[in-house]
């Protein structure tokens, strides 16, 4: 039996779908459905119940996911070392990152720029989702890293602490703030928020500060995404307590201004807490590895054009 018939069936299973699974070996989904049906011929036995919408895993279709799953990551692992004994450049390979939308927007561009610059061979597929969604996807294996703001312990992931986001005011520029060099968190008080959905972890945690400085405002929209809230700020609707990093290129366009919060204390700032997650109970691959380097090596963002002529950055895994 080929081992990319056996790769296809495990990429199938793994995201649930022929289709998702044809295009992570980019065959077609006729292709990946034939690919399977070679299996299960060969085995004298059903994997996969396609009477089923979504399909299901029959008991032999499950385990046999289980058992081999591991057996196809660590081959392609050691075939990505092997050919890394030749050239530490020669890293080839693909790594999946599952990332928070604001993150993934203004932080990733540059990283995957500098990676890509490192190791021409290999390849970093990002794909934006829910918070949720993201722990969902890196405890699944769809995606061997996470990046999640606010993090917490969850059960088989490592975290690792990556960034602390101080937050800013971001207004209008007609707003009767804009034009302060910073504002206190008493002229906080009362003033109208385009908010954070009450559920999510940074409206929680911009709350519990607020509090703790004695500041009420009056939140007139929410939304669950900074991009939604940037949008309704700019109309303008409000103002908006958001990471500076994610109005960077607003404020570069002039259409907010942001503005330094003032007077806080070390015990309660007003900052976004990001984290990478992987799954503790798996060795990472050597291509996830290497990007994790790049992504916890300081600077490491702005060192695109130097890293790849000067070896700035280590290539250890």
């Amino acid at each position: 039996m080929q081992f990319e018939a056996l790769k296809i069936y495990c990429d199938v299973v793994r995201w649930a779908s022929f289709s998702r699974g044809a295009e992570e070996n980019q065959i077609s989904q006729s292709s990946a459905s034939q690919a399977v049906r070679a299996i299960e011929e060969r085995l004298g036995v059903k994997l996969i119940d396609r009477t089923k919408r979504p399909f299901k895993l029959t008991p032999q279709g499950k385990l046999y996911y289980d058992e081999c799953k591991d057996l196809v990551g660590r081959y392609l692992e050691i075939e990505t070392r092997v050919k890394g004994l030749e050239n530490d450049q020669n890293v080839v390979g693909t790594v999946r990152v599952a990332l928070i939308y604001s993150v993934g927007l203004h932080h990733m561009s540059q990283y995957v720029h500098t990676f890509g610059e490192l190791y021409p061979g290999a390849d970093v597929r990002l794909e934006f989702l829910h918070p949720t969604r993201v722990v969902e996807s890196v405890s699944k294996d769809r995606a061997e890293l996470g990046i999640v703001s606010f993090p917490k312990k969850w059960p088989k992931l490592t975290v690792i602490p990556w960034r602390e986001e101080e937050m800013v005011l971001a207004v209008h520029p007609s707003h009767p703030l804009a034009r302060r060099d910073g504002v206190s968190f008493s002229q906080l008080d009362r003033l109208k928020l385009v908010g954070f959905d009450s559920d999510l972890p940074i409206r929680r945690a911009i709350d519990r500060v607020l509090h703790h400085h004695k500041v009420q405002v009056q939140v007139v929209l929410e939304f669950d995404n900074i991009e939604n809230i940037k949008r309704a700020v700019e109309i303008p609707g409000g103002a908006a307590l958001l990471p500076e990093p994610t109005v960077a290129r607003e404020v570069e366009s002039g259409s907010l201004v942001a503005l330094p919060i003032e007077g806080q204390d070390p015990e309660h700032r007003l900052t976004r807490p990001l984290a990478i997650l992987h799954r503790g109970d798996r060795q990472l691959s050597l291509t996830a590895s290497r990007f994790l380097k790049l992504l916890t090596t300081e600077d490491a963002g702005p060192l695109a054009a130097s890293a790849a002529t000067n070896g700035h950055l280590s290539h250890d895994a």
